[in-house]
């Protein structure tokens, strides 16, 4: 039975060199279909890594609350990441955070609200500039830390900003900016810090520090027009081994707070990177959605020339049974032709894939990740579409009369 399967291995090998060209272009859409998969799904997977280490950095003992029920619609969710409005529509306020602040093993809590508004310096920074209104405790639960001056200090003037090393550049040509001032809203900031470049558009509180202004909670009620509406809430425990209570206690005194409504959100772990990864779970899904077209096309071609295949070697499948192969072995010989051209075509994607995905990270600030499980999909998908494709014509063949079949060329 092995020197069979290796025999089918060998005929399949040569049938595919004979027609070099034809096997290429009918491996294509497997490979394009393939490619597609294995380029999102490890730039998702790249990015999640990315958070998670960084949360698995800072000790594994933080947890973070964000508005919105728990939800698990990967498309609704994305919809939300687009709305300009989400933060302000948010149901967590400072009550929140005093509340969660007075829960045993609470170490720090650091709440974040995010305003809209222009930022200017010496020069207007770019309109997207996030601005960030928080608490000193930032400092430590984001480990963030400053290249010159100070971070924010609730002993001084409520007036002073922290401004991240590429906001300093773009607003004042350089990033040793301590004691200049900037407008935020109309409102003038003292600046009294410049963060350490961080390189981390993508972390688990969503904003890029680099081009970021941090100024204190209070400030940023007042140009909120007195009212607070967080983004975010981070908190993090005095030890890993108490956050799981931690988290329990926080659940019980938000729904306390919010009148038995769960309109937030306690994520800890590898469900902090929401929404980064609901956002490439959505583009791996509507990526996975037009790569099905292109493995469809692919497993048609495949099934096309198959069947050509077929047609071409009906003699030589009336020898075979002649000399007592069975239909099961006409069945194997041509369904592993057929998979030979589907798993070529699927490691040619994968490898593609890869050479596609790090292509892109050059222009990102993480790398594609290197799983098992990708390289599982890329394999599994296209053995799924060799069999699926190539079971009819190699079915076609085994019923082929071999009495018939050797008079076709007489």
């Amino acid at each position: 039975m092995r020197l069979l399967i290796l025999n089918h291995i060998q005929n399949a090998r040569q049938s595919i060199k004979s027609n070099r060209l034809r096997s290429t272009l009918t491996m294509l859409g497997i490979t394009i279909g393939v490619a597609s998969i294995t380029t999102i799904l490890a730039l998702s997977a790249g990015a999640n890594k990315v958070i998670s280490s960084q949360v698995d950095a800072l000790g594994g003992n933080i947890t973070v609350i964000r508005p919105g029920a728990p939800n698990k619609d990967t498309f609704n969710d994305l919809s939300q990441l687009t709305n300009d409005n989400q933060f302000t529509l948010s149901t967590l306020t400072d009550a929140d955070a005093a509340v969660v602040a007075d829960i045993p093993h609470v170490k720090a809590v650091a709440p974040l609200m995010v305003l809209q508004g222009a930022v200017t310096g010496d020069l207007p920074a770019p309109v997207n500039t996030p601005v960030v209104a928080t608490t000193p405790e930032l400092e430590t639960v984001s480990n963030l830390s400053v290249s010159d001056g100070q971070f924010l200090d609730p002993n001084l003037n409520p007036m002073t900003a922290v401004i991240g090393p590429q906001l300093s550049v773009e607003a004042f040509g350089t990033e040793r900016s301590i004691g200049k001032t900037i407008r935020i809203k109309g409102e003038s900031f003292t600046i009294i810090g410049v963060l350490k470049r961080t390189n981390d558009p993508v972390n688990f509180n969503n904003v890029d520090f680099d081009r970021a202004a941090l100024i204190s909670l209070d400030s940023g009620r007042a140009l909120n027009q007195g009212t607070s509406s967080l983004q975010q809430i981070n908190v993090q425990s005095d030890s890993v081994e108490h956050l799981s209570g931690v988290i329990t206690e926080i659940n019980k005194a938000l729904l306390k707070n919010h009148f038995g409504e769960v309109d937030f959100n306690v994520l800890s772990g590898t469900e902090i990177s929401q929404p980064t990864s609901r956002m490439f779970s959505a583009i791996a899904g509507v990526s996975v959605a037009i790569a099905a077209i292109s493995l469809i096309v692919g497993g048609v071609g495949i099934m096309n020339i198959m069947l050509v295949s077929v047609a071409e070697r009906t003699r030589e499948i009336g020898i075979r049974k002649a000399l007592g192969a069975s239909n099961g072995d006409i069945v194997a010989q041509f369904l592993i032709e057929s998979l030979a051209l589907s798993v070529g075509g699927g490691v040619t994607g994968y490898l593609l894939g890869y050479l596609i995905a790090f292509g892109i990270s050059t222009f990102l600030t993480f790398d594609p990740l290197l799983n098992w499980e990708i390289a599982t999909a890329a394999i599994g998908v296209s053995i799924i579409i060799g069999t699926l494709f190539g079971i009819y014509p190699a079915v076609r063949a085994a019923r082929k009369d071999p009495i018939s079949a050797l008079r076709q060329y007489e």
